[in-house]
Parts: C-alpha cells; structure tokens; sequence
C-alpha cells in the first residue's frame, strides 16, 4: 500500500525524459570532439612517490615457495 504515489512520480520522470529532449550545445560538442576543447578535469600522468614497497604483501613471497 503506498504505492501509488512513487510509482506515479517515476512514470512522470519516465515520461519527461522519453519525449523531451535536453538542448544540445552542438558548436561545443563538435570542438569537444574535434579536440578543440579544454579538458575540465585533468589526470596526473605522475603516481606521487612513497619511500614504502608498493606492494605490502610482496615480502611473502621472497624465497618462500612452499607450494
């Protein structure tokens, strides 16, 4: 029971985003596309640098081959 309520509001939601369509800003999809565009985020290339082994589980396997 209570249902109705929720499910009225997402066929609402279904229905707005089925038959309208958002504007589309094409002159900035095609620079995007076309490499024109500047990234809005950028990822480092660099991993920050640790005095610690990467892996903390690689001294369990130096020299020790029981399996």
């Amino acid at each position: 029971m209570g249902r109705g309520r929720a499910k009225a509001k997402q066929t609402k939601v279904a229905r707005e985003l089925k038959y309208n369509t958002p504007q589309t800003d094409l002159e900035r999809l095609q620079a995007e596309l076309a490499g024109g565009g500047s990234p809005t985020t950028r990822l480092d290339t660099e991993r920050p640098s640790t005095d610690e082994d990467d892996d903390p589980y690689g001294s369990w396997s130096d020299g020790d081959s029981r399996f």
